[in-house]
């Protein structure tokens, strides 16, 4: 099945932002996460792939660049993209030809990998409030991995017994194989075929395990958000990730957080933007007034004659800084509010006040006016 456009696949267009592309990520990301979507576990979980292999190249600049110019050619070997051709690492083409007369396994044969080895890291998406990311937060969360067996503590056989070492291989788990050509007699060293080049066999499987020394299943983690992330921080939760084969130790799991919008409040960097609003009245006799901060309500004082717009600077009420000391600002826009509906009184004293100020526009009145002349003339 042909590859969908990764433009098409995130739902943007070829001129999209960083942060568009970000955005849609995110949304889709969400929707068919394998834990969280109720539809069919399967298909969410290629979407969920195809939708990270999509993010992965587009949000690179360089990869971006070469898929935007080649297409999904630009990473396919096959197609002409980078890497095909010419000569290719460990003697590149040449491998094919000497494949033919020696095996898979090249010059004198590639070791098969019967050591331990070190499981897959895991990613998960955690989305956190605007105050966790603030300041810090503990969290569990289930991850779904391959663990060790707990029925057979990884080694793969039943309870009672344990893995023989191959009798053909002697344990080494590869064995040489003479092949005649044209060139003369060959001997091949190539992987065991009744071991698998593993250099041990199981007689007797474990029943949970089947053999395999691990099984799937759902993993709580307590999780340590730090204070002041940002969007997309990544943490590193060491040996939570799946477990290793033959007895090499587990991977690593990444959680990558993502911030839920705030109903009062926006982020930029380690400050923390608010929009307040306040009457005709206070913002012209000037006034107390109440502000959301990160730490609760504080008093901001607006002097007379504030105009809408106006900007005010709260020093050490935005986000602590990540490994750090102090924290940012909170920046607070006010925005002076026209009253609809006025009773009769209200309307009355209004238009008092305009006969006495001769219905000027005061602040600006004088530079505006002489903007507009220089315009029209006059």
């Amino acid at each position: 099945m042909a590859k969908r456009d990764y433009y098409e696949v995130l739902g943007v267009n070829k001129s999209a932002s960083e942060e568009e592309l970000k955005k849609a990520y995110r949304k889709l990301a969400r929707k068919y996460h394998p834990d969280v979507n109720r539809g069919d576990p399967k298909e969410a979980e290629e979407k969920f792939k195809e939708i990270n292999e999509a993010y992965e190249v587009l949000s690179d600049a360089n990869k971006r660049a070469r898929y935007d110019q080649l297409g999904h050619a630009a990473f396919d070997p096959g197609a002409g993209g980078p890497g095909a051709g010419g000569f290719q690492g460990d003697f590149g083409g040449f491998s094919d030809i000497f494949d033919m007369f020696f095996g898979q396994s090249g010059f004198g044969g590639r070791r098969p990998q019967h050591g331990p080895e070190q499981g897959a890291d895991l990613r998960y998406d955690l989305e956190i409030t605007f105050e966790q990311a603030a300041f810090g937060h503990e969290v569990e969360i289930e991850v779904p991995r391959t663990e060790e067996c707990g029925t057979c503590h990884g080694s793969g056989a039943a309870p009672g017994t344990k893995a023989e070492t191959c009798s053909k291989c002697k344990g080494t788990g590869q064995v040489q194989y003479v092949q005649n050509t044209p060139f003369g007699r060959m001997v091949n060293v190539g992987a065991c075929d009744q071991c698998r080049g593993v250099g041990k066999i199981i007689e007797k499987p474990c029943h949970v395990c089947r053999g395999t020394g691990t099984v799937r299943g759902r993993h709580k983690i307590q999780v340590t958000i730090p204070k002041g992330v940002d969007n997309g921080s990544r943490l590193r939760v060491s040996g939570k990730g799946e477990a290793g084969t033959r007895g090499g130790p587990s991977g690593d799991l990444y959680v990558y957080l993502f911030i839920k919008e705030h109903t009062l409040f926006t982020r930029e960097g380690y400050d923390v933007l608010c929009e307040v609003p306040i009457s005709f009245v206070q913002a012209t006799l000037g006034a107390e007034v109440d502000v959301p901060t990160l730490d609760g309500k504080v008093k901001l004082t607006v002097p007379e004659g504030t105009q809408s717009g106006t900007v005010f600077r709260l020093r050490e009420k935005g986000v602590p800084r990540l490994h750090g000391r102090g924290r940012g600002d909170q920046h607070v826009r006010v925005k002076v509010i026209t009253p609809q509906k006025l009773n009769d009184k209200q309307k009355e004293l209004l238009r008092e006040f305009a006969v006495a100020g001769g219905d000027q526009v005061y602040g600006e009145e004088k530079s505006w006016f002489k903007k507009m002349k220089d315009v029209f003339g006059g």
